[in-house]
Formats: C-alpha cells, sequence, structure tokens
C-alpha cells in the first residue's frame, strides 16, 4: 500500500521560503568576509585567581578589573579628560548622562557636546554615548553590574553605540561569588562583560549586535 503524500498547510510553506529568503540574505553579506574568527585566547593564571588571596586595595583591584576589562575590548579611562578625548576623537558629540552624574561631569565637556539628561525613547538613535552609573565591578573578569537601582535608564546604558559605566573602585569585588553574595534585592541586574557579542547561526564573532559596541569604565571615586 503506497504511504499517503504529505500536504502541508499553505502557512508553512510560505514560512519555509521566507526563512530561506533570511537565511539565503545572510549567507550573501557574509561571502565576502574573513574566515571564521579562531577561538579566543586564555590565559590559566585567569582560573587560578579565585585560589589566589583576593586583593583588599582599591586601587589594585581597580588595576585588576582595568586589566580584565581590556582582555574582553572593553576600556578603561582613570581621568574624565581621557574619555572626553575618546568621544571627541571619534566624533561621538550626542549623548545623555545620568543627571545625577551630570553636575559633576559637565565642566570636562567642550560645548560641542550635546549632552542630555533625559532620555528620549522616541529618539534612540540620536544618541552616540550613554552614560550611567555602574552598581559594582568584578576584578576577576572585568565584568561591570549595572543595576535598576543605581541606573535611572537600561536603554541609555544598552541602546547608544557607546556605553560608559561611571565606576567607583571602591565598589569592585575580587571575584564573582563575592559579587553575587553582596548585590542587592533588586529584580533587574545586567552583568556586562565588554562589548555586546554574537557569534549566532555562522558563528563569525561580531560586536555591537544586541547592544553597545563600545564599552567604557570611568573611574570616578566617591559616588553618592
Amino acid at each position: 500500500m503506497a504511504a499517503a503524500a504529505q500536504v502541508l498547510h499553505p502557512d508553512l510553506l510560505f514560512m519555509n521560503d521566507e526563512r530561506q529568503q533570511i537565511l539565503g540574505r545572510v549567507r550573501s553579506a557574509l561571502a565576502g568576509l574573513p574566515s571564521r574568527a579562531a577561538l579566543p585566547d586564555w590565559d590559566q593564571e585567569w582560573v587560578r585567581l579565585l585560589h589566589a588571596q583576593p586583593s583588599t586595595n582599591h586601587e589594585q583591584r581597580w588595576n585588576e578589573f582595568a586589566i580584565r576589562l581590556r582582555g574582553v575590548n572593553g576600556i578603561a579611562f582613570t581621568e574624565l579628560a581621557e574619555l572626553v578625548g575618546y568621544l571627541d576623537q571619534h566624533g561621538w558629540s550626542k549623548g545623555y548622562c545620568d543627571p545625577a552624574l551630570w553636575p559633576t561631569l559637565q565642566l570636562a565637556f567642550p560645548s560641542k557636546f550635546q549632552v542630555e539628561t533625559t532620555f528620549d525613547r522616541t529618539r534612540v538613535d540620536d544618541y552616540d554615548f550613554g552614560i550611567t552609573r555602574a552598581t559594582a565591578g568584578i576584578a576577576e573578569t572585568g565584568t561591570l553590574i549595572l543595576s535598576d537601582r543605581d541606573t535611572t535608564t537600561r536603554l541609555g546604558a544598552l541602546a547608544p553605540w557607546v556605553h560608559v559605566a561611571v565606576i567607583d573602585p571602591s565598589t569592585i569585588f575580587a571575584d564573582l561569588s563575592s559579587a553575587l553574595a553582596a548585590m542587592p534585592d533588586d529584580p533587574n541586574i545586567v552583568w556586562v562583560t565588554g562589548p555586546s557579542k554574537t557569534a549566532d547561526v555562522e558563528g563569525i564573532l561580531i560586536e555591537g549586535v544586541h547592544g553597545p559596541g563600545a564599552q567604557v569604565a570611568l573611574r570616578l571615586a566617591r559616588l553618592e
């Protein structure tokens, strides 16, 4: 007895055609790109870091954090003038700044910069950079911790191409476990380790697809 022929619903046929069109465009776009990125290098010293005696010195914690952040393509600045020069060099002059931080930062920004202290959701693409406050950091991994308690708008931290997280070095934890133990009771916590990255579908690492393409940490002590 012959097997019954399978009849696909017209909607399924349409979805399959759309899928093939999308995948075809992806393949065409990637055709001219170089070969897939090699697996990332890693340092065995990082693996043994948890077994070392954690530093209690804020200066040393910041230095460890900055090294790890740069290791994941992030940027660490210790001076406000460095940040302003970096933004100016790349022509990023329009941005958002947390209103609680702006009085401290404002004098360092020349008049060419247009900085707003209210994030307009209807003009997301107008912002080159967003400056928000980080709740804490992790020296072991170069991770920034953002929470709704300290970040006035998550969109200001996630939507612009450049995110600047202002961090007090005294809030940097030695490792992930100590950070988890000390986190506030906040329903929304974002863990940020370098720029946004994805290697979806084709396995090619791309930065800045689902979030900022440049992640900056600015050291600023005695945040209130």
